[in-house]
């Protein structure tokens, strides 16, 4: 069994540069980062994936994920940010812990490329209207 390494850097067992930090949540840049600026917001306390946290959690990250989007703008003056979270199985840690990213966007990156590249091909309208309306449903 591994640690989680964003539980290690909330110990200070793992070293990050951190931008904020309150009773619940914190933002840092974690040392081994490929883009200078990228930001990584979690709750302090541990928590493996979006069915796990609770409205008042999840709001307060994105709350904060926010400010610290306007900060680094403001700081680093990219051409764009990119706002996304990761948590679970799919988020690509040994051992998985919600957590938002806020990082500087640089030019080609993200949905401009996609429609200068060609976008994939288009989903099946009235199966995305079935899909909605049963999430609907369920709010």
């Amino acid at each position: 069994m591994h640690d989680c390494v964003f539980c290690e850097i909330l110990a200070g067992r793992v070293p990050a540069s951190f931008v904020y930090r309150d009773d619940r949540v914190a933002a840092f840049m974690d040392l081994r980062q490929t883009v200078d600026g990228h930001v990584l917001i979690v709750p302090l306390r541990h928590v493996h994936d979006i069915y796990g946290l609770d409205e008042a959690i999840a709001g307060h990250l994105m709350a904060i994920a926010v400010r610290v989007a306007k900060a680094l703008a403001a700081a680093e003056r990219p051409p764009g940010l990119n706002l996304w979270q990761s948590n679970g199985d799919a988020g690509g840690q040994e051992v998985p812990h919600v957590h938002l990213h806020v990082q500087p966007r640089r030019e080609g990156d993200g949905i401009l490329r996609l429609y200068r590249d060609g976008l994939p091909a288009a989903s099946d309208r009235g199966r995305l209207d079935r899909l909605a309306a049963q999430i609907a449903e369920r709010l």
